[in-house]
């Protein structure tokens, strides 16, 4: 317990900040706790959203505005302790992104990565420095930071896909810059799939030679719906399960094993029906999807019900238990990239 300052000594002090503050100067002491915290205390808060509800208004949205004039036509999934922020944690950002029919969003490169993670629709594309992701359900798309990159719909149906990028850790760092490219669309580079081909199986082309197109640093950009979900039905049919996580598989950059994006990581978990993971917290504000199934999300003290391809957030060091109703997927991405490479990262197990 702090010991009370007598009255003449709290005047006196106070004195003295009023006089410093014309300076710059203010004292330490005052806000120490704050800035050095025993644990973590995130302003982000445990939120869920509801896909069908943001789904009409992104529908009616595409009424409104084409995705020409809105450049991305986006809705923010904006956290309820962070208004006015665009952000879903302190350090990322979180939108539902519409590419109706015959429309293309415009081609434009920027410093902030960018995932995307497909809610709904196929046969629409992500092009990336001139290749397309023909983009399947519950597909993961990178745009890494740098990269040229647009979106078109040649399909029948709307496109939706949840974007996921680090735009508050850039804006932390005052470190962003964005261009827009002369034309709509790259002009093409590849063949659709190229990169997955030649990339995608523990193999890549000689280094140096024609055929090796892609940054060294982060060749893969387009990891299939088919492929990761194959892999953790094969997990599960033959490995331990995890008491705190589940079934769970993180997506990896083939060029050095390490998380997809230099700031944000990303995994896929399966619980089984009827399984309850054991509590457990960690630093990284996570992002997650339901890609199937249901159950429920136990956050600090609040319960989230879970149906396809609703949306929640678990804020830093707020312990998660996952129940299961029905053999449930999730999808998520965090920070944990960026915290990792800060020697920040932790987590707690109960």
């Amino acid at each position: 317990m702090v010991t009370p300052l007598p009255n003449d000594q709290q005047a006196q002090l106070q004195a003295l900040y009023d006089a410093m503050a014309p300076e710059g100067l203010t004292p330490l002491w005052e806000v120490l706790s704050a800035l050095v915290p025993p644990q973590p205390n995130s302003p982000a808060r445990p939120h869920a959203w509801s896909y069908a509800s943001a789904r009409d208004y992104l529908m009616r949205a595409g009424d409104l505005i084409s995705a020409a004039q809105a450049e991305r036509r986006v809705l923010i999934l904006e956290n309820p302790g962070l208004a006015g922020q665009s952000s879903i944690t302190p350090s990322l950002y979180a939108g539902l992104q519409l590419i109706l029919p015959g429309e293309v969003a415009p081609c434009h490169r920027h410093t902030q990565c960018a995932l995307r993670f497909v809610m709904e629709g196929e046969g629409a594309y992500t092009s990336v420095d001139g290749e397309k992701a023909v983009m399947q359900p519950f597909d993961l798309v990178l745009t890494p930071g740098g990269q040229w990159h647009d979106h078109g719909n040649p399909s029948a149906q709307p496109m939706i896909w949840l974007d996921g990028l680090d735009i508050p850790t850039v804006q932390h760092f005052d470190a962003g810059f964005a261009e827009r490219l002369e034309t709509e669309v790259h002009p093409e580079t590849a063949a659709p799939g190229s990169t997955l081909a030649q990339y995608g199986r523990n193999l890549r082309p000689f280094r140096g030679s024609a055929a090796d197109r892609r940054p060294a640093h982060q060749p893969m950009f387009h990891y299939r719906y088919q492929d990761w979900r194959a892999s953790l039905d094969q997990m599960a049919a033959g490995a331990a399960i995890d008491p705190h996580l589940g079934h769970a598989l993180e997506f990896v950059n083939p060029a050095d094993g390490g998380p997809v994006m230099p700031t944000i990581a990303a995994h896929v978990r399966l619980i089984p029906a009827g399984f309850a993971t054991r509590p457990r917290c960690s630093t990284d504000g996570t992002v997650f999807v339901v890609v199937e199934g249901s159950g429920e999300a136990v956050i600090g003290e609040q319960r989230v019900p879970l149906s396809p391809r609703d949306i929640f957030v678990v804020p830093s060091w707020h312990m998660l238990t996952l129940r299961a109703e029905t053999p449930l997927v999730l999808f998520g991405y965090s920070d944990k990239a960026a915290q990792q490479k800060l020697n920040l990262f932790r987590e707690e197990c109960a």
